[in-house]
């Protein structure tokens, strides 16, 4: 039945009520007589590495994880989780690597690094481009996808389902970085308590279909039933092998969009940019553990849900225009909740949506203050002004998000729409911030290159197969079957990997014929000193790594 029960609401009420009363204490605790910009987008000196670490893991599980990605998990199994456990070897580069660069030259928005780096004009045009991304793809998809999954486990109107969730994100994210910081602490835990208790349930009703008890038997039994779906690494007679194309899932394209999605992404960035290299590369860390864990969670119940269909359940549910719905996985095991642990789960899924709501939220009203208001439209906005213009852009963004969201088609395969989208922008502008930090005659020239040029390449090779036959492609490795329409294609990530190289070559050609224009960084200040690490960061990393390691080995 997709309704809650009393006890159902008495629990959400809890939570609703400890998230709202737990962010006005932060604020009126850490609140400050005069908020500056840096404090009230930033949190600057307030957030903790224990913060930090829950507010990364909070802002980036949502909907698209919680739903789209056990959607995935129903078609494509656990080899989706490479998603999350590249994302923590990924975290660790970017403590590493990423983060000295950024505090070491008091950079707080990614576009101010463009500018400092390259010029104006490359930092405003991918302002604008981030601005775009993050309200028409982003925040919609969190926004419409959260909507979607609640209204089908509580039978609210959708559009009700998202004016509450926007509204809820605005009070967040209305208090400043801190607030969203602290809240983000409770949110993790509901959302981790809760997506517990809903895998606990798929595996306990896998045992139950085939005769055991417990999870551990629906552990067994989901291996023997769905082999396949354990897969990590999938060969070329996969079906599945145009979404995940085998080895590229480590060394190519995976890489390249969680470099760019830690290391690049003001959404992402924004929670370390204001606390000192120790408490950041600590809340990294601590994130990068977490990560570990959301397999479990966000995969596993899709790989359940795929079983107990095969069994005959859920056949009426996962049907939607007649057509196999893979994204109603999640929310189809919610509704098999008993009583208040429905509740339970239904504010996992809503604490994960407003932490991932009010993160972007507060990242387009960072971009849009510092590097678009504050550069060109008011110079000598003051800092009160800036906040101000910050909490409009916040109303105004979610506001959009919820009108636009409907027209999208995001819920035809969610966490696919996000990642293709993407993917168009994220090549070309991760190999300017590399070669940006780590080659000094990189031009400016050569970013607008990787800018333009990728975002043109990307479009160029996914829509190439309506136009020219890739099938010679096929017979070198470079190209699949699409296994609907049989049209061949070059694989996502495969795109990714290529429109990268074509940047960089690039950049390299362009940078070496302006020889004397280089931008010698531009003043930043890079050396290898600040790569250093101390020796409890040393031994988490090597814990880390070891268990990532283990866990591909064991699933190959």
């Amino acid at each position: 039945m997709k309704a809650l029960s009393t006890p159902d609401y008495i629990v959400f009420l809890c939570y609703f009520v400890l998230i709202v009363s737990y962010g006005l204490w932060i604020y009126y605790r850490k609140k400050k007589e005069a908020t500056t910009s840096n404090d009230y987008f930033l949190a600057e000196g307030s957030l903790t590495w224990w913060a930090i670490g829950a507010s990364l893991i909070a802002s980036n599980i949502s909907a698209e994880q919680f739903v789209a990605m056990s959607g995935s998990g129903f078609k494509l199994g656990l080899a989706i989780a490479t998603y999350e456990w590249m994302a923590a070897i990924v975290l660790i580069i970017v403590a590493v690597f990423f983060i000295p660069v950024y505090l070491k030259n008091r950079i707080f928005t990614m576009p101010q690094f463009l500018m400092q780096r390259y010029n104006g004009t490359v930092a405003m045009i991918m302002a604008v481009f981030w601005l775009a991304l993050y309200i028409v793809i982003n925040l919609t998809s969190i926004l419409y996808l959260g909507a979607l999954a609640i209204s089908s486990i509580s039978g609210f109107d959708i559009t009700a389902c998202m004016v509450f969730l926007g509204i809820f994100s605005i009070f967040i994210t209305l208090g400043g970085m801190k607030v969203i910081g602290y809240t983000d602490v409770v949110q993790v835990f509901f959302l981790i308590l809760g997506g517990l208790v809903t895998t606990y349930l798929a595996l306990n009703l896998v045992a139950d279909e085939f005769g055991g008890s417990g999870v551990f038997d629906g552990f067994a039994f989901m291996s023997e039933k769905a082999g396949s779906h354990f897969d990590m690494i999938f060969t070329k007679d996969n079906p599945n092998y145009n979404e995940l194309p085998g080895i590229s899932v480590l060394i190519g394209g995976m890489l390249i969009t969680n470099l760019y999605y830690w290391g690049c992404n003001q959404y992402i960035t924004q929670r370390a940019l204001g606390a000192d290299l120790k408490t950041a590369r600590s809340g990294i860390l601590f994130a990068a553990f977490l990560k570990l864990l959301m397999p479990l969670i966000v995969v596993i119940p899709g790989i359940a849900a795929f079983v107990l269909y095969q069994q005959g359940h859920f056949q009426t549910e996962m049907i939607l225009d007649g057509k196999l719905h893979h994204d109603s996985a999640y929310p189809v095991l919610l509704n098999l909740l008993p009583s208040g642990l429905k509740g339970l789960a239904f504010a996992a899924l809503t604490a994960a949506i407003v932490a991932s709501l009010a993160g972007k939220a507060n990242s387009i009203a960072t971009i849009f203050t510092l590097d678009i208001y504050k550069q060109k439209i008011d110079k000598d906005a003051s800092e009160k002004k800036q906040v101000t213009i910050g909490k409009i852009t916040v109303v105004l963004s979610i506001l959009t998000a919820i009108i636009i969201a409907p027209f999208l088609g995001i819920e035809k395969g969610g966490f696919k729409f996000i990642q293709e989208f993407s993917g168009f922008l994220s090549p070309g502008v991760f190999a300017m911030f590399l070669l940006g930090f780590f080659w000094k005659k990189t031009t400016a020239n050569a970013a607008m290159y990787s800018m333009i040029g990728g975002f043109v390449f990307s479009v160029i090779l996914k829509f190439m197969p309506e136009f020219v036959n890739l099938q010679p492609l096929y017979e070198i490795g470079f190209a699949v079957p699409h296994p609907e329409t049989g049209v061949y294609e070059i694989p996502f990530l495969d795109r990714m990997g290529i429109v990268f190289a074509l940047c960089i070559l690039g950049m390299f050609y362009i940078s070496r014929k302006e020889t004397g224009k280089g931008d010698d960084l531009n003043g930043l200040e890079v050396d290898t000193s600040m790569f250093r690490v101390d020796r409890s960061f040393m031994i988490g990393t090597a814990v880390l790594v070891v268990m990532v390691a283990a866990l591909y080995a064991y699933f190959w």
